[in-house]
């Protein structure tokens, strides 16, 4: 897993780099670009990513294990990156969404406010389902898990919001 996130990165800077100079590409070059462009994820497979995320953060954030709340959302953001050179209509609206209507679940981690971290995360449910039907995936109904997605994690470890490495 941690090979293809590098390989996944690498293949996103070279992308980037070769953005610039894709006008004045030679077609091997350009050709070279397109494939890599079409290796990198486009949306549905982050997304499988913050999803999982996004239902571990509650078990975390239910256990007062902050740290690991504020860590999934860290990375369930980070997880939508490659989207911006995939789909980058798309990734305008996850951001969007990840600054606006994300933000209140994450003062309420920082703030280590359980109740205010609830009714975000209930409200962030509601906005994740409308925007799935907004843009023709109405059959994606996010619900909240009986357990998180990863069982290997120990959720109930007592941290603070601030202990996850910048």
């Amino acid at each position: 897993m941690l090979k293809l996130k590098a390989s996944l990165a690498a293949m996103g800077t070279a992308l980037a780099l070769g953005i610039g100079m894709a006008q004045a590409a030679d077609p091997e070059t350009q050709a070279q670009l397109d494939a890599l462009k079409a290796a990198i994820p486009k949306f549905a497979i982050p997304m499988r990513e913050v999803g999982d995320r996004f239902q571990n953060m509650y078990f975390a954030a239910d256990k007062g294990n902050w740290a690991l709340a504020a860590y999934m959302s860290k990375y369930m953001n980070g997880a939508m990156n490659p989207a911006a050179l995939t789909k980058a209509a798309e990734y305008k609206v996850w951001k969007g969404f990840y600054e606006n209507n994300f933000a209140e679940v994450n003062k309420a981690i920082q703030a280590k406010d359980l109740p205010g971290f609830k009714k975000a995360y209930t409200a962030v449910i509601a906005d994740c389902n409308t925007c799935h039907k907004a843009m023709g995936y109405g059959f994606i109904s996010v619900v909240q898990q009986k357990t998180p997605s990863d069982q290997g994690i120990n959720y109930t470890v007592r941290s603070e919001p601030g202990d996850v490495p910048k």
